[in-house]
């Protein structure tokens, strides 16, 4: 901008247009821009923390859009294949189990104990906590089908099947709805099946104290007696600290409990360190009840917690944990 005693009418030094265009300058404010700019520069530095442990849970969600594309390709490639042969997704599960479990390791030193309880053939029911998201059940997936050659099935949520896009991961993966008959037609054809039995509420409003969420739930419990099946319990350190919901606000759990949507905000993305326990196989027993199994289950898997898991979960501890061995054994 020009010095205030400069006027527009006087010609002699300065011409109509740059008169016009200092005017243009003044009204809408460039002579601040720099001072705005600033502003802004430091008021993206100040969120940048806060933009960052929300947006890295999203990245977890295109890599499973990624893995749905890969398989659609794949499908595609193989539709004369599959007139020919019973095993369409065979190939596409290796390769995406051999993806996920490099990104378990590069991203959280993944490792699992007990791989050797879940047998090499034949049906077992694992049960599983479940974390804000439950990442480490894909890794765990994906370590069954590169060391024991064979897939786990899985339980998954009514809203798993809503989600656009979701279909072909649901086929190749042999992923479920839940009925009691179908988990049952499972298990008794010789296969795997996984389940959680505290779903997206676990999920969403448990938190880093580890809290089983299962209210009165004892349909898995049944499912295993009827399929006359083991249930192996199993328990992933630190996978509240990778993902943490903001599920303490009680308005999202009015919401919840209304329109059973997962509306929670979900934030983290932490590279901490991941151990995946299997505890002891619990085997079935003629008679006992689907309340006594359920009580037993939950009772491993709280063992589980008790034994491997610091309470209350701390993220910085976790992070620190990819550069120490095994931690609370005792």
């Amino acid at each position: 901008m020009r010095a205030g005693n400069e006027s527009c009418m006087a010609w002699s030094s300065m011409t109509y247009l740059t008169c016009l265009v200092d005017f243009w300058e003044a009204w809408i404010g460039l002579d601040n821009l720099e001072d705005y700019l600033n502003y802004v520069d430091y008021l993206i530095w100040v969120f940048m923390p806060l933009i960052i442990v929300f947006i890295l849970p999203f990245l977890t969600v295109v890599f499973l859009y990624l893995s749905i594309l890969f398989l659609l390709v794949y499908k595609r490639k193989n539709e004369l294949k599959e007139a020919y042969s019973n095993s369409l997704w065979d190939g596409a599960r290796k390769t995406l189990a051999t993806l996920w479990d490099g990104h378990a390791t590069i991203w959280h030193g993944y490792e699992i104990y007990g791989l050797e309880k879940v047998p090499d053939e034949g049906p077992a029911l694992i049960v599983y906590y479940h974390g804000a998201l439950p990442v480490d059940y894909y890794y765990f997936v994906a370590k069954v089908i590169l060391h024991k050659g064979r897939m786990c099935h899985s339980v998954g949520d009514h809203f798993i099947f809503k989600v656009p896009g979701f279909k072909p991961l649901i086929e190749a993966f042999g992923v479920i709805h839940g009925p009691k008959e179908e988990c049952v037609k499972a298990l008794r054809n010789g296969h795997l099946l996984g389940i959680s039995p505290g779903g997206l509420r676990e999920a969403l409003f448990s938190d880093e104290t580890y809290t089983i969420i299962w209210g009165s739930r004892k349909g898995f419990a049944q499912v295993a007696i009827d399929a006359e099946v083991p249930i192996i319990p199993m328990f992933t350190q630190n996978i509240r600290e990778a993902y943490r919901t903001l599920g303490v606000l009680r308005v999202f759990r009015w919401l919840y409990e209304k329109c059973r949507l997962p509306l929670v905000p979900t934030y983290g993305g932490f590279p901490v360190k991941f151990r995946t326990y299997l505890g002891d196989p619990i085997p079935y027993v003629p008679g006992i009840t689907a309340a006594e199994l359920a009580e037993k289950t939950k009772s491993a898997i709280q063992s589980l917690i008790d034994k491997h898991q610091r309470i209350p979960g701390n993220i910085f501890q976790a992070l620190l944990e990819r550069f120490h061995r095994r931690q609370k054994e005792s």
